[in-house]
């Protein structure tokens, strides 16, 4: 007789696991033939930020906001800023140092940096989205004491996982790695698609704000930055959604290419601004 198999339906990986397998993410695993969170409070990292750092232009600017981490990631971007923690789909990662941090505690944390100024919790670092079930188990605990709850996400999940977060949810910044399909399935190993559809079922029921990382030779031809500030536009309220082109450094499976250059950023925040009233340059 076969083992018996249960199917992730967090992302469009749909991974097919065996009971004690994890998923190509590495933090969403089969127990007693049920996929659950194997990362749910499982804390990698635990910072009071700046909003803007998100990055988040237009939500509470000025304010700061408590930042939280696991590990894993449901992409493989040969370019990610996170790698140590997101380990990006490398086979046998090695496991990150974390502590548990229950929801009850995690929202005490963020009640008592209100005194420094936290507004709330922000789900980052990491691709909070694979760990849903511990961002809904917060988020509610926080609404009850009056904080904000951001997520930080590449938006490469289903959307009813987006549907079970947006009630709780007050605002996101999705990263839009690229315009072309080609690029996230050979560079980033997503799906421009569900992104695509995430970002669209996010506009207009939360405030949201886009980030695009710009690699040179791989996603900054006119072309595809005019294309795609053109479709944000056509978003609900688009022509007013925070849009940040940020400039790459070099790192991770790209350590050896050349940052982009300031001149290159400073000319796609131009055409951004043909479709676009608030584009932002990062890193420069």
């Amino acid at each position: 007789m076969s083992e018996k198999t249960a199917v992730c339906k967090v992302c469009f990986r749909h991974c097919s696991l065996k009971e004690g397998e994890t998923g190509f993410c590495h933090a969403r695993i089969c127990k007693n033939g049920e996929v659950i969170s194997e990362n749910y409070g499982k804390v990698t990292s635990l910072a009071l930020d700046p909003i803007e750092k998100k990055p988040l232009a237009k939500f509470y600017p000025g304010s700061r906001i408590l930042s939280i981490g696991s590990y894993g990631c449901n992409l493989s971007c040969k370019f990610c800023q996170n790698y140590g923690i997101s380990y990006s789909g490398e086979k046998n990662p090695v496991k990150v140092p974390h502590k548990i941090i229950s929801p009850k505690d995690l929202c005490d944390k963020a009640v008592e940096a209100k005194i420094k100024g936290n507004i709330g919790v922000a789900f980052t670092y990491n691709e909070p989205l694979i760990g849903w079930e511990y961002i809904k188990d917060c988020a509610k605990l926080l609404k009850s004491k009056n904080l904000k709850v951001v997520i930080v996400t590449n938006g490469t999940a289903e959307l009813w996982v987006l549907h079970e977060l947006l009630p709780y949810t007050d605002a996101m910044n999705i990263d839009l790695k690229a315009f072309s399909e080609d690029f996230y399935q050979s560079t980033a190993g997503g799906n421009l698609n569900q992104t695509k559809e995430f970002i669209k079922e996010a506009a207009g029921k939360c405030h949201i704000e886009l980030t695009s990382l710009i690699i040179p030779g791989l996603n900054d031809s006119d072309e595809e930055m005019r294309e795609m500030s053109k479709w944000i536009c056509k978003l609900p309220n688009g022509e007013n959604i925070p849009y940040h082109i940020t400039r790459f450094f070099p790192r991770h499976k790209m350590s050896e290419k050349n940052p982009t250059e300031v001149s290159k950023i400073l000319s796609l925040v131009k055409i951004a601004e043909e479709s676009l009233n608030f584009v932002y340059k990062g890193n420069c």
